[in-house]
């Protein structure tokens, strides 16, 4: 016998899913919206929403509505077996002889689940099948075209939602761990600061009197050698010490109107002779067309030599360092790129690059590319990684233009 929608209730679900949009929302929500919506109005026993995984190519179980644990514990589907159809066809499949359908991979489940047919229903973004939403039924009926097109529509609606609930998740997880780090990284400051201005003292005191007896040792011997590493490694943690207390200072730039393409020559003369030592090629490619924005050029100038010398570092000899600067006016930014064939950085490192002290560098205190990271924030800009090992590593750093600035002769920016 042939089944009948409910018309009102065929509105009904594509309501609630739209009013369930909400940035506080999960995706398990709108999945589970879902699934319920389509059980109720079908009357049907359960239903699944499967996800294709492109790392096992098997389709993962995302959310389930009226199935039990035993069933829904035996693990994900394959994914050719299950959605080849769906692909080809883009519509409603219905098996009603789970016994003897390829498609079903746990039939004997099923049946002591009391599900006599099924039907499902390719989640489709943007052409792309990204997986399945299946409905269980207890009993074999012979679905209405209206319910068939609530089906595909639903599935349809469905994928875009979770899509769409996907990405706002991924942006508040995104700002929760930078708050985080920020959070991190103020507490880190004070805590260094503190540590600073206590070991300053004591290191320049050891400095001063290893100075003083290496002056009045023969010129070898082990004696000599001792004094030497202590004076050597003094002033390693000197330096130490010195990024500490600037990474721990919060200082307000001292924003001026700057061309940006200056900073960047001044920053590559300071590393002249790196590169050239190191026989680095430097390609430049800084537009001509370049707007003067607000900067501290002190700051940003700092900010150019540790992303080119993490770049020296990463080359270690023989290589080339590419640096591009452009206006993006679809933004309105300011842009830098700092590109190097250097060593990369695995993928599982780059999340942490600008976190403090971390560092896969021998020698490396781990606070260049956080200071650099602060700095880049207190001028409200942005810098992106890119890298895979063996192929180098690019930075971009940009930097919004200014709005409405003051007139000539009003008064100071």
């Amino acid at each position: 016998m042939e089944s009948r929608i409910n018309i009102e209730a065929f509105n009904c679900i594509f309501y609630d899913i739209s009013a369930l949009m909400q940035p506080q929302v999960q995706v398990s929500e709108i999945a589970n919206l879902v699934l319920r919506k389509a059980v109720e109005v079908l009357k049907a026993k359960g239903a699944v929403i499967r996800t294709l995984n492109p790392h096992t190519n098997q389709l993962d179980l995302a959310v389930a509505y009226g199935m039990s644990d035993r069933y829904l514990s035996k693990g994900p589907v394959s994914w050719d077996k299950v959605i080849r159809d769906l692909c080809k066809y883009d519509e409603v499949r219905i098996i009603d002889n789970i016994f003897d359908n390829p498609c079903i991979q746990y039939p004997r489940e099923l049946w002591e689940e009391g599900v006599r047919m099924i039907s499902d229903a390719p989640l489709i973004l943007r052409d792309k099948v990204i997986g399945m939403l299946r409905i269980y039924f207890s009993e074999k009926k012979r679905l209405s075209v209206e319910e068939l097109n609530f089906l595909l529509f639903t599935s349809r609606q469905g994928a875009c939602a979770i899509n769409e609930a996907g990405l706002i998740e991924k942006q508040r997880n995104e700002y929760e761990r930078l708050a985080r780090q920020t959070e991190k990284m103020a507490a880190l400051g004070r805590m260094a600061a503190g540590i600073a201005h206590e070991i300053n003292n004591p290191l320049a005191g050891i400095l001063l009197y290893s100075s003083s007896l290496i002056k009045k040792v023969p010129e070898q011997g082990l004696l000599r050698e001792g004094l030497e590493v202590i004076i050597r490694e003094t002033k390693r943690c000197k330096t130490i010490i010195q990024e500490l207390l600037e990474f721990s200072r919060v200082t307000e730039p001292k924003r001026s109107l700057s061309n940006i393409n200056e900073i960047i020559e001044r920053a590559l003369s300071i590393l002249t002779n790196e590169f050239r030592l190191r026989h680095i090629h430097v390609e430049k490619h800084l537009s001509d067309q370049m707007e003067q924005i607000l900067l501290d050029e002190k700051q940003i100038q700092q900010v150019f030599i540790n992303l080119l010398m993490n770049s020296v570092e990463a080359i270690e000899k023989e290589g080339v360092i590419t640096i591009r600067s452009w206006v993006d006016r679809s933004k309105e930014l300011v842009k830098v790129e700092i590109a190097d064939s250097g060593a990369g950085i695995p993928e599982e490192h780059l999340p942490k690059i600008f976190e403090p002290f971390y560092s896969t560098k021998a020698n490396g205190t781990g606070l260049g590319l956080s200071v650099s990271y602060r700095i880049i924030q207190n001028h409200t800009g942005n810098i992106q990684v890119s890298s895979r090992p063996g192929e180098g590593t690019c930075f971009i750093v940009d930097f919004p233009l200014p709005q409405n600035y003051p007139a000539k002769g009003t008064g100071d920016l």
